[in-house]
């Protein structure tokens, strides 16, 4: 038995994957591989012998669809699930339909050159894991045993998109801004604060980590719950009040200021804390355009993305919150913004509606 480890089911119907995922997955100390499976028919025969800490699901299977799969999953004892389809590319409204049954995170995979893909992309498959391994699911799923810390190579910060200088927000303006970045269980965090926001509710920008091609239909299923407007963003988009913008998948979002208004360039560039987009480079562009008129939040996720640009916008003015530790999926983010002093007050999921309906009081009455 491996003390300390994640243990690991694959279900795919492709052998190819099946083997090569298996492969690299089982090359970080921290993982173990337990099982592999064709089909969830399958996979269920197998989790009666042992069950899995986390499982990497595709979505086209014969005998029982991924989708089918999960819900009976977390119906019946919830586990983080991590899906890697091929749909991703190509339907993302089944990948909706994933993350409201309960997918923790999403990986896309080519319908070719699908060897090659696997292997160059272990690191973002290895993270996955471990960020679902770390994952507290909120419908009373059993605790799991941490991961061991993930060992990332150099990375850049904001200063390859966006220069560190002197911030230019130091005046407040008439209009006030609200951002916020997060990763691991975003998707279902951001429609909890979305859906509770009244119309009259102040611009908001928001960088959630995604695949490409993805966060156009994410946006869309929460247009369709939400009272403010919510969609993907396009370069020069103005930022309204009433309206989220989401920074789209493999694009960097920053926010620039023209007078008293808000607006979006959305660019290309390097990845920054391993992400396109990158929440630091959203902060970090809302501390020098908007300074004091800006509230940044940080939530659920891995990693340490956002948490230095969450401290400039501090150090500019601006306010800031942290999602608490209870009510994150994984607390990787917020933690390490407060490590930093970025964070000034720590709230629940259930109080961010509200600490955003304090700080625009706060900011109309100035």
């Amino acid at each position: 038995m491996s003390s300390g480890k994640i243990k690991v089911m694959v279900v795919d119907d492709s052998a190819v994957v099946r083997q090569v995922v298996s492969e690299v997955l089982s090359k970080d100390p921290g993982i173990e591989i337990i099982a592999v499976a064709s089909d969830p028919i399958f996979a269920m025969s197998r989790m009666e012998k042992q069950w899995p800490d986390v499982i990497l699901l595709d979505i086209e299977m014969p005998r029982m669809d991924g989708i089918s799969f999960l819900a009976k999953i977390m119906a019946e004892r919830p586990t983080p699930v991590v899906i890697c389809s091929s749909l991703a590319e190509s339907n993302s409204e089944t990948m909706q339909r994933a993350l409201a049954a309960g997918a923790v995170e999403i990986i896309t995979k080519p319908k070719v050159g699908l060897k090659g893909f696997l292997h160059e992309s272990a690191k973002v498959m290895i993270d996955a894991v471990k960020a679902a391994g770390q994952a507290r699911l909120r419908t009373g799923a059993r605790p799991l045993r941490p991961a061991k810390p993930v060992q990332v190579s150099p990375k850049l910060s904001a200063d390859a998109v966006i220069s560190a200088g002197q911030a230019l927000g130091g005046v407040k303006t008439t209009e006030v801004i609200i951002a916020i970045g997060t990763s691991t269980g975003g998707t279902q965090a951001l429609e909890a604060v979305l859906t509770k926001l009244p119309r009259v509710t102040p611009g908001i920008v928001i960088v959630q980590h995604m695949p490409e091609k993805f966060t156009e239909a994410f946006a869309q299923r929460l247009d369709s719950l939400c009272e403010i407007n919510v969609r993907e963003a396009r370069n020069q988009d103005r930022v309204l009040p009433g309206q989220a913008l989401i920074a789209p998948g493999g694009k960097h979002m920053l926010v620039k200021r023209n007078g008293a208004q808000f607006h979006v360039e959305v660019v290309d560039g390097p990845l920054v804390n391993r992400h396109r987009p990158s929440v630091d480079v959203l902060f970090r562009s809302v501390a020098k355009c908007a300074g004091p008129s800006a509230l940044g939040i940080i939530m659920t996720g891995m990693g340490d993305d956002g948490a230095r640009g969450l401290l400039e916008m501090r150090h500019a003015g601006g306010q800031t919150l942290g999602q608490d530790e209870q009510s994150c999926v994984v607390f990787g983010m917020p933690k390490e913004a407060i490590k930093l002093g970025a964070v000034e007050k720590t709230v629940s999921l259930e109080g961010i509606p509200a600490a955003i309906a304090d700080f625009q009081r706060r900011s109309s009455s100035i």
